[in-house]
């Protein structure tokens, strides 16, 4: 699982994979000055909160271009991106001003066992 951490937040467990997605349009909203925000609810490849035993099934932060954001991987990714995904992600929060990670399109494999990466909120920046 990889882990987005906001600010001071704990980190929020994400799939390497759909971290990796959600990274690529979080970088193209805030090259864009756009502010947004990352909302999770019970998706499978989102663990949540990693300050709670159980993790929260739902949750919410707002990103913007003061947010510091730190994104950390175990190993290099070693597939390509899938563009039809990239294009779901980032019309949906561009209609909606919301990102949430959205079922990989085409994909028809049981979801992979998480693994730990990291999206992190330097402190101070």
């Amino acid at each position: 699982m990889g882990h987005l951490i906001y600010g001071v937040a704990p980190a929020i467990r994400i799939n390497d994979r759909a971290l990796r997605h959600l990274q690529a349009v979080v970088m193209s909203k805030l090259r864009r000055n756009e502010s947004f925000s990352y909302e999770w609810h019970s998706e499978p490849d989102v663990d949540g909160d990693d300050a709670i035993n159980k993790g929260g099934e739902f949750g919410s932060i707002w990103i913007s271009q003061s947010t510091s954001l730190y994104f950390s991987y175990d190993k290099a990714p070693d597939d390509a991106f899938n563009m039809a995904w990239l294009k779901l992600l980032s019309e949906t929060v561009a209609s909606t001003g919301r990102l949430r990670l959205l079922p990989e399109p085409g994909k028809t494999e049981p979801p992979q066992q998480p693994t730990r990466r990291h999206l992190r909120s330097a402190p101070g920046m």
